[in-house]
């Protein structure tokens, strides 16, 4: 028997959460996500789509996905490294074929698992010149871009530490994002390991007693910087990326296990916690850093010489 998930139109953290939920209550049924419509997918989307890929596998059967239909939208898969990691994940239906050319990708989907990943990750953000992109298309300085390597690498590095299990890390920039008429850069890291309240657990539920559980120990770590570790000095690069975000008008959110939690901007029309959310292991990240500038700049030319892409919100 299969049960058949149709992707949103837009992948992305609401799509998300829309399918953990149906996928959660299909029982042993085989999966099949219909992403046939899909228009438009951010690195979110795409590394959670994997994630779930992952997740209900069962017994060594992958769950199948179709792709999208429409051209623009299944090169723009390919281009970000979706179709490269979605044969680990996925029995593939009309898998777009790779294109030869300049992706117009800040850091495709890379697989997380281990420390020289995380390296490679920041060696391939130099090759692909992140300060010169984040100053043209940002207005970000090169301190920024630096802080922006770090960030990246300690975010990336919470998947070795405290997951236990493999995870994903991709990055694009957009035009526009939802009520903000300004350039982003999205930002997602996913792992499907122990979460924040397994991480946790040991070493801090019991001061908490009934009140444990996936909000309280999102709120733990996000909002009083509780870690796992009892030398104070570590764990706190979690704490630094919130701080960091915050001085740059952007959104973070993690999501693991049934709660979520978020440093909501201005721009943004999220709320600071969400609870009740089917349950899916490990930690879900997704951070977005607005432009400096107020409007938009010009498409770089070795952009707008690539592949039409998906119509960008």
């Amino acid at each position: 028997m299969t049960h058949v998930i149709s992707v949103p139109p837009t992948l992305d953290s609401d799509a998300f959460d829309a399918m953990v939920d149906e996928a959660s209550r299909a029982g042993d049924a085989r999966l099949l996500f219909d992403a046939r419509h899909v228009r438009f997918a951010d690195p979110y989307g795409m590394t959670g789509l994997l994630a779930l890929g992952e997740h209900f596998t069962r017994d060594g059967v992958k769950p199948i996905l179709q792709f999208p239909q429409a051209s623009d939208v299944g090169g723009y898969f390919t281009r970000m490294g979706f179709v490269g990691a979605a044969g680990a994940a996925f029995e593939m239906h009309d898998a777009p074929r790779p294109r030869i050319g300049e992706s117009g990708v800040m850091l495709p989907i890379t697989a997380i698992n281990s420390h020289e990943d995380v390296h490679g990750v920041i060696d391939e953000l130099n090759e692909n010149r992140i300060s010169t992109l984040l100053a043209e298309q940002l207005g970000y300085s090169r301190a920024d871009a630096i802080a922006f390597s770090m960030l990246l690498s300690e975010v990336s590095q919470n998947i070795i530490e405290h997951a236990d299990a493999p995870g994903w890390v991709g990055i694009q920039t957009y035009r526009r994002w939802r009520r903000i008429d300004k350039r982003v850069v999205v930002i997602a890291v996913m792992d499907l390991g122990i979460g924040f309240r397994g991480s946790l657990d040991r070493e801090h539920s019991g001061r908490f007693g009934e009140r444990w559980g996936d909000a309280t120990a999102l709120e733990a770590a996000f909002i009083h910087g509780v870690t796992r570790f009892r030398d104070p000095g570590r764990g706190q690069g979690l704490k630094q990326i919130r701080k960091k975000v915050g001085r740059w008008g952007g959104k973070i959110a993690i999501r693991s296990g049934t709660a979520r939690i978020a440093d909501v901007p201005d721009w943004d029309d999220g709320v600071p916690m969400v609870t009740d959310l089917a349950n899916f292991p490990g930690s879900q990240i997704l951070i977005i850093l607005p432009a400096k500038s107020e409007t938009p700049p010009a498409e770089p030319a070795a952009r707008a010489a690539a592949p039409a892409r998906p119509v960008r919100r």
